[in-house]
């Protein structure tokens, strides 16, 4: 059989120097993490980084534009984690109409921020320094309403704004509660605290009035 790739449509076999290559991105990808999560984004350099793999800048920028598209990288998956199963799971929840469900969604989704508390910091401090990094954080979290259609198609094609700005409110409260909470330490609350007064203020701004229960006489 003709293995010669473009000729049949067959894909080219991954060669010992396409190996090569993608060890050295993970390896650039997984100590830039480690550094980035031990001393902050701002404390570390390129040279920093590739000295910890044994590499060249050259090599660093065979594979990222600069500090900022390798942090994106890094968090690229664990923002795309959180619009599959946190918000895809919220569409769900909400649909069901169940308060107590969504209390369940609400302590998920400090969990989620527990697993990822390591690089968070990191994160923050990127947007915080990095106009081009301001922009990739604010993408991310103005795509997670896509992971939501049925939220979205009960808010009507004329209100779309408004329900795309209640589920990007809902993130910064939840992002601003967990660095106060669990990075600072200035909130003091159990989780699951947390998680029900939480509930109290999202459960119903989340719901077009329409479909909010009717308030007990």
């Amino acid at each position: 059989m003709n293995e010669r790739a473009g000729s049949t449509g067959t894909t080219r076999r991954p060669t010992l120097r396409d190996h090569q290559k993608q060890q050295t991105r993970r390896s650039l990808l997984e100590c830039a993490k480690t550094l980035f999560v031990e001393r902050g984004y701002a404390a570390v350099t390129i040279d920093d980084i590739v000295s910890a793999v044994g590499c060249g800048r050259a090599t660093f920028y065979l594979h990222f534009s600069g500090k900022p598209d390798i942090l994106q990288r890094i968090g690229a998956e664990t923002m795309e984690q959180r619009a599959v199963t946190v918000y895809a799971d919220l569409d769900a929840v909400l649909e069901s109409g169940s308060r107590a469900e969504f209390a369940r969604w609400m302590r998920r989704a400090v969990a989620w921020f527990e697993d990822n508390q390591a690089i968070l910091p990191a994160w923050d401090e990127a947007v915080a320094l990095e106009p081009e990094f301001r922009q990739i954080a604010k993408r991310a979290v103005s795509e997670l309403p896509a992971a939501m259609p049925r939220y979205l198609a009960r808010w009507g094609p004329d209100r779309q704004d408004e329900a795309r700005l209640r589920i990007e409110l809902l993130v910064s409260q939840l992002e601003r509660f967990f660095t106060r909470w669990a990075v600072q330490g200035t909130i003091d609350s159990s989780a699951d605290d947390a998680a029900e007064v939480l509930s109290d203020i999202w459960f119903p701004a989340l719901l077009p009035p329409e479909h909010r229960p009717a308030p007990e006489r």
